[in-house]
This record gives structure tokens, sequence and C-alpha cells, in this order.
């Protein structure tokens, strides 16, 4: 359940109202004079609480559910326990996240800067922003409107943050220019030095890093994760692009529009990823490849050539994944022949 302690309801809502937010279509039992106070799962939900099935894995727990309501595609709406009322959409899983928005939207970011913050004279800071205590602005730094930098981030000289960003506690901006509704989650960090050496026998030379890292609007960048900036060329995240937590990205890599990177991800120097591209858990990326757009990358895969557009590449080293199963499948059989 929900902890009103930490996430606070609006609302509530009835089922015509819900019915709106998720551009879905009324069904099941009649809700009419129904009031619905927030989402729950359907192990859990009341008769006031609205839930959702998405997974044809969970359709025992739908049928036995309590929930006053619940998102469902067409094809289950007839599993329904008696007394539910239904919101019916072919992505109930869309229609879930937007329905939980409605109850729990993004708090409004309150302009102010605390005097405990450490804002240099020479930046530029929106009147309806706010810096918490103990962050830092550098000396040409920007942060748009109803942006927030929140306690102990540092954003550098020069680093432009658009408007309605989030840059969570302990983050670090470093010669990056991010545009907008950008959300940055706690000790991520941006724009340091990537990992470049002229190696030698008698040393490596360190090589200077020039680029920046480019961030498009609406990215999400999970917890710890590192993007460096480029070596001349940008590291460059390409506008919807997600990432998640713990994720490596090295100097000079693109990713392009609406990338999906899983937590432990790493992607070494200079690779190119395509539109709407996958890429699993843990999967770890040469240098200087090119994944093609909606190409997918199963967890764990060790890639070390390109990926065509659309293809879906497992193992370490990575295969087209039919052939990979294909193989496991084979040394399988061999083992138990043995």
């Amino acid at each position: 359940m929900v902890d009103p302690r930490f996430f606070p309801a609006q609302g509530p809502f009835d089922l015509a109202a819900l019915a709106g937010i998720a551009h879905a279509e009324t069904g099941g039992a009649d809700a009419a004079g129904r009031a619905f106070v927030d989402v729950a799962p359907l192990d859990a939900a009341g008769p006031d609480h609205v839930s959702f099935l998405d997974n044809r894995k969970y359709v025992g727990a739908f049928t036995e559910s309590a929930a006053g309501a619940c998102l469902v595609h067409p094809d289950l709406a007839d599993r329904a326990p008696a007394g539910m009322a239904l919101l019916i959409t072919r992505d109930p899983y869309r229609a879930y996240a937007l329905v939980a928005q409605a109850f729990h939207p993004f708090d409004a970011v309150e302009p102010g800067l605390s005097p405990a913050a450490h804002i240099d004279p020479a930046a530029d800071v929106d009147a309806t922003a706010r810096v918490d205590c103990g962050a830092v602005v550098g000396a040409g730094a920007s942060i748009g409107p109803r942006s927030h930098v929140m306690a102990n981030a540092y954003v550098g000289p020069g680093v432009r943050l658009g408007a309605d960003c989030r840059v969570g506690p302990g983050a670090t901006l470093q010669c990056c220019l991010i545009d907008d509704r950008v959300i940055l989650h706690p000790g991520v960090r941006i724009g340091q030095d990537g990992f470049g050496f002229a190696l030698g026998g008698q040393g490596h030379e360190k090589v200077p890093q020039l680029g920046r890292v480019l961030i498009g609007h609406d990215v999400e960048i999970g917890a710890n994760s590192t993007i460096d900036r480029g070596t001349g060329p940008d590291t460059e995240i390409g506008p919807g692009t997600k990432i998640d937590n713990l994720v490596q990205i090295g100097h000079n890599v693109r990713l392009g529009r609406g990338c999906v990177v899983v937590a432990q991800v790493g992607i070494s120097g200079s690779t190119v990823v395509g539109d709407f591209a996958m890429l699993g858990g843990q999967a770890g990326l040469a240098g200087h490849l090119s994944i093609g757009a909606g190409a997918r990358v199963a967890a764990q895969s060790g890639l070390m050539r390109d990926v065509p557009p659309g293809t879906t590449v497992a193992g370490s080293p990575a295969l087209p994944a039919k052939e990979h199963w294909r193989q496991q499948a084979a040394l399988s059989k061999l083992v138990k022949r043995r």
C-alpha cells in the first residue's frame, strides 16, 4: 500500500474522471456515486482503490482482488470478480501510469534560494527555480524556470539546466548542457573526464577531455549513473531516453531518441546507439560500435560487434538471439549425452 507519509494522494476521483484520465472505457459493476482515493496492488487493494492487470501471470490475483476498480485489457475483462468496476484499455500499464500520476502528481517547485546554498554572483538562476541548502552553482551556470537543485548538488561553471528539471541530492554536473524536463536522481555524475590516455611503456599520458555532455529533453537518469564528457566530440543523450541506476556511459557515446538503458550497463567510448534501442541489465558494449535503431541487447550480453537495426542479440560474445539459444540448447544436449 502507498504510505501517505511519503506519498500523499490527491483526489478522490470518480470512475468517469478516471476513464478520462486513462483514455479507457468503463465496464463491470456499476460505480455510480463511488469515489476512489488511491491506487494499490491487486492483492492489497480495497473497495476505494484502483488497481491494474497487465501481466496474465496475475490473473488469479485479479479474480480474487477486492479492488473497487481495475484497469484491464478487453481480453481479460470477463475474468473480473463481481462488484469490480472496470477501466478497459488495450494498454493497462500505460493507463495505470496516467492514473497514478493523477493521484500522485509531481510536487510543484516552490521558488527560493536557501541561504545555505553557494551561488556564484555570475550564475543566472531563474526567479521561479529552487536551490536547496549545501548546493553549489558555479559562475556562468544557468538554472531554468521551475527547476530544482536539491541539497548538496553541484552545478559547475557554465552548465546550462533547462526548465522543469530535477537535480537530485549529491549529483554533480560539469561541462554539460541539459534541456527541459530532465530528471537526475541522487548521486548522478555528468560531464567528468572520460577515460582517455595515450598508453606507453614509459607511462600513460592523459589526453585532455575537451568535449561536453548534451542531454535532450525528457531524459531521466538513475541514481549513481555516470556520463563522461567527450574528448572533443560531445557525448550525447537523445530526447526521451531513460537510463537506470548504476549505468556507465563513456566519452563520445551517442544515444538516440527514446533509448532504454537498464541497470549496470556499461557503454564504452564512441559507441553509437540508435533511436529506441534497448540495452538489458549488465550488458557490456565495446567501444566504437554501431547499435541500430530498435535493436535489443539482452541482459548480461557482451557486445563486440555492430548490431543491425531491429535485431535482438544475446550472450557473450553476443549473437543474434535465436542463434545464441540454439547454441545453448545444443550444448545442453551434448552435456546430457556425456
